[in-house]
């Protein structure tokens, strides 16, 4: 990877200190959209959807899921508070992938006690896990 002009990152999740180090671009998914942000970004906030981040260092590009948070964005610092955060090894595919079949099914169901925003919620939260744990 080309030279880059290096920031801090740090993401924290309620349990762990998820992810501490140097990025040189970071791309990830907010209420808003996705962004993508590199040093020097205007400093701002903004609340996280469920989606995976990427992480570009120097050595090469790491991701993960996140599952919700906000992040706040200086001109030299990142600061990402993660509901929930994992590493694609930390995800067990075969249960992400349950959780999206009976989400899309509570979705799609003609049951009326159904708590929509719940259900798209959890459906975004497998499709994170799901992204995150594919290779490249």
């Amino acid at each position: 990877m080309a030279e880059m002009d290096m920031f801090e990152l740090e993401i924290i999740s309620p349990d762990r200190e998820f992810y501490k180090g140097e990025a040189g671009f970071v791309e990830m998914k907010t209420s808003e959209g996705e962004i993508g942000v590199y040093k020097n970004h205007v400093p701002t906030t903004y609340i996280l959807v469920p989606g995976v981040i990427k992480i570009y260092e120097e050595k090469g590009t790491k991701k993960a899921a996140i599952h919700g948070g906000f992040v706040e964005i200086l001109k030299d610092r990142i600061t990402v508070m993660a509901e929930i955060a994992e590493w694609p090894e930390e995800i067990d595919e075969h249960r992400a992938e349950e959780a999206r079949v009976r989400a899309e099914r509570r979705i799609n169901g003609s049951d009326e006690g159904v708590n929509m925003h719940r259900a798209e919620l959890a459906l975004r939260r497998s499709l994170a896990r799901l992204e995150a744990k594919k290779i490249k």
